[in-house]
């Protein structure tokens, strides 16, 4: 059933117009990503389509009763709200039910069981169990869970934009809404939380409409691909996979009409000039088809990123990581790690968010000095590092000041010399946007900008944190086949798997306790690895039901109740238990190193003896209860 319809829709944006007379249809069950450059009007399609704007021209129609959600790059929010306030904003009485039910019980968790306190939650607790809240709540819990938010009562905003955007990102899932509108939803996610993603989506019965840079997401979620180009929207009805191979047969066909054409106008041409003895009252008509011919302006050719830049040379020594280890409060973020950087290493950094990705490349720079170890940089090293923030932007200056600022002139990979304003346009920044301040950039032009900023240094080693961030998909595989052939070391953290494959050959992956282990390979490789390794063991086996049973000798057996699902305050506390009895298994090692190094101190013995007796106490209440938990769970 076609339950949104786009007519003859235009916008224009000044001078630049994104997109003219676009049609289409979306049903009710597709699953559809857009794709184009950056700044081609992606996200302002999504915003007209979800109601955000209003087109130029033509009209946006929706079926009635079709709930819609739509998830933008920089959610809004209200920064005194606090998140699990934010999640259950919403209209539906049921998701208000939850919130109050939640409320609830975090004000019990916290002590306060009064007879007015307990019996509220029984009524929310049965209104829950009429209006089908559990199930609602059972998703809105493993949502939460998956997406790494943990402390539900912490204010909007005290979160940092990332988790900001998750919380935001929840609250659309949560409410599983007809239409479903996700602008980046990838971003700010570590690889095994966007592999969730992708299967949750892939379940989603509704319509879902989305704007990625991920290749694989787009491959394994969508059905039909929408291009953003040069002010048309093209459907294609298949995956990424089905576009990129029709796209390729449109290329081909193009090429050869325009040649048969160019041909054609040589003739006509060559006819025209024969003169007017040859040619006859009776050629009147292909005079004009003739000049008709040669007025039809020529295609536009589609824009595209060229990186063309050199680097310097670089000697044999680059950078040498020796015993580095760093800790911020109680947590431990690199323990000990030792690496040789290699010239020609590709180095794909992974972990969880806040694992310590970041923390080794500003290491490496020196943004940041480690607590014990050292960095050692070779002399003919010259870094490029493309940060997550773009922190070298100034939003007061000048697109051709920011890049000159760096170089007049760079070298190419060719040998040729070209000026900032050529690059510029080599990066699809026009003669007439490069006098435009960097603060009307579009969030994609940004970082293009940013990437050409680093590049202009002609770096040989090249620190890239999170560089698919808002890229377009065109500039991605530019900067891949550019790093095919960079003649240095690159070390790049990174959720998206896609361009992992494409750019490294090893995996640093950050662990529990500050440790970085190493996978030979891509990321595909590393997940074969995984694979093959010892699997876990099983969670206990949990009964189900409340049936009677009878033993051999007769009597009945009552079998135990169904234990209660998990509340999100028990949920966050099972969370916080796996952390606490991970911190104590690693604690509890160095405390046997540190009491064998002290023997000949009485006085520190005593102190890690009586370290390591509560640390034993309390991890054996912690099992307990995590034990108990987890069986509920599961």
């Amino acid at each position: 059933m076609n339950i949104v319809s786009l007519e003859n829709v235009s916008k224009n944006y000044g001078f630049k117009p994104l997109f003219e007379n676009v049609t289409l249809g979306l049903e009710d069950r597709d699953k559809i990503g857009i794709i184009g450059a950056n700044g081609s009007g992606k996200s302002t399609l999504l915003k007209i389509i979800a109601g955000v704007e209003v087109p130029d021209t033509g009209r946006v129609t929706r079926a009635k009763g079709q709930t819609l959600a739509y998830l933008s790059q920089n959610p809004p929010y209200d920064a005194e709200l606090t998140v699990l306030e934010t999640i259950f904003a919403s209209s539906s009485g049921v998701m208000q039910t939850i919130r109050d039910y939640e409320a609830v019980c975090h004000e019990v968790a916290d002590g306060k069981s009064d007879a007015a306190t307990l019996q509220r939650m029984s009524d929310l607790q049965h209104d829950l169990e009429i209006n089908g809240g559990w199930d609602i709540e059972a998703n809105a819990r493993s949502v939460l869970t998956k997406l790494d938010i943990t402390d539900t009562s912490a204010k909007m905003g005290a979160l940092s934009g990332g988790q900001r955007k998750r919380v935001s990102l929840a609250h659309e899932l949560i409410f599983k809404p007809d239409i479903l509108i996700l602008d980046e939803p990838t971003n700010h996610l570590d690889a095994d939380t966007i592999e969730w993603l992708e299967k949750y989506l892939a379940r989603y019965t509704g319509m879902l409409l989305l704007v990625t840079h991920d290749r694989y997401f787009l491959d394994r979620v969508t059905d039909r691909i929408f291009e953003v180009d040069r002010g048309t929207v093209q459907n294609f009805s298949g995956n990424y996979a089905y576009y990129l191979e029709k796209k390729a047969e449109q290329e081909e066909l193009r090429a050869v009409e325009g040649h048969k054409r160019d041909q054609l106008i040589k003739k006509e041409l060559a006819w025209l000039r024969r003169g007017a003895k040859a040619r006859t009252r009776k050629s009147k008509h292909r005079i004009e088809a003739a000049h008709n011919l040669m007025a039809i302006p020529k295609e536009q050719a589609k824009g595209e990123v060229d990186i063309a830049i050199g680097s310097k040379r670089l000697g044999s020594k680059v950078v040498e990581i020796n015993n580095i280890s760093k800790s911020y409060g109680t947590n431990k973020l690199i323990n000990d790690f030792t690496y040789l950087l290699k010239r020609n290493d590709r180095i794909g950094v992974i972990g969880a968010n806040g694992s310590g990705k970041t923390t080794l490349l500003d290491m490496i720079t020196g943004r940041i000095a480690p607590d014990g170890g050292d960095i050692d940089i070779g002399q003919t090293v010259h870094i490029g590092y493309y940060d997550q923030e773009s922190r070298a932007l100034n939003d007061e200056q000048r697109v051709i000041d920011y890049i000159r600022d760096v170089a007049e002139y760079v070298t190419t990979n060719e040998g040729i010399q070209v000026t900032a304003g050529k690059m510029l346009e080599r990066f699809l920044f026009e003669p007439a946007a490069q006098y435009a301040v960097i603060g009307n950039l579009s969030g994609g032009e940004r970082r293009r900008l940013y990437l050409l900023r680093i590049l202009m240094g002609s770096p040989n080693v090249l620190l890239l944190d999170e560089p698919t961030n808002d890229l377009d998909i065109p500039t991605l595989i530019a900067l891949e086949e550019y790093l095919d052939d960079f003649a240095g070391a690159l070390i790049v953290v990174s959720h998206d798997r896609y361009f992992l494959d494409r750019t490294i050959e090893n995996v640093f992956r950050f662990e529990p306790c500050g440790n970085v282990r190493e996978f030979a390979g891509d990321y595909t490789a590393y997940l074969e690895a995984i694979a093959r390794e010892e699997p876990r063991v099983s969670s206990p086996h949990v009964s189900k039901g409340n049936k009677t049973n009878s033993d051999d000798s007769g009597s009945e057996k009552t079998a135990t109740p169904k234990p209660k699902k998990l509340t999100f305050k028990e949920t966050r506390e099972l969370e916080s238990l796996e952390q606490s009895i991970a911190a104590a298994e690693c604690r509890l090692p160095e405390i046997d190193k540190d009491l064998a190094a002290a023997a000949s101190n009485a006085g520190r013995v005593h102190e890690l003896f009586t370290e390591q007796q509560k640390l034993t106490e309390q991890l054996d209440r912690d099992m307990t209860r995590w034990a108990e938990l987890a069986e509920r769970a599961e």
